[in-house]
């Protein structure tokens, strides 16, 4: 399996996403928009970088069990219910993301919303991984 990074000179710098990304693989694994619900049910206590820790956890705990890891994301798609927020808290959720997921940074896109399905939950991260 490889995935090939591409961040185009055209474009403005990319930071904390890749612009686009090629894989070739055998296995393509789509992963469910995960929130930062507990193992209760119950959203974590917290504000935005909470949220974003446990649901990016989740999101990684699903493609764990799926057999691969953060450097096999292709794409992921962040939900937030306050983009300002998001944007607010962009170097420290970008501190998040290195902790639990590195530098392999995958084709992202940060989509507002006005709720998600878990009514207390502030941000929402889905994603599509390819496995050898």
């Amino acid at each position: 399996m490889t995935l090939h990074r591409l961040n185009p000179a055209a474009l403005s710098p990319p930071t904390g996403f890749s612009h686009a990304v090629t894989a070739t693989g055998t296995r393509l694994v789509f992963l469910a928009g995960q929130t930062a619900l507990d193992t209760d049910g119950k959203i974590v206590p917290g504000g935005l970088p909470e949220q974003f820790e446990k649901a990016l956890a989740n999101l990684l705990a699903a493609l764990r069990a799926a057999g691969g890891g953060p450097a096999d994301l292709a794409r992921v798609t962040v939900y937030a219910t306050d983009v300002g927020a998001y944007r607010s808290h962009a170097r420290e959720l970008g501190a998040v993301w290195r902790r639990l997921a590195g530098r392999d940074y995958p084709a992202m896109a940060v989509i507002g919303t006005t709720r998600l399905w878990d009514e207390q939950a502030l941000v929402e991260l889905d994603g599509v991984a390819v496995l050898p």
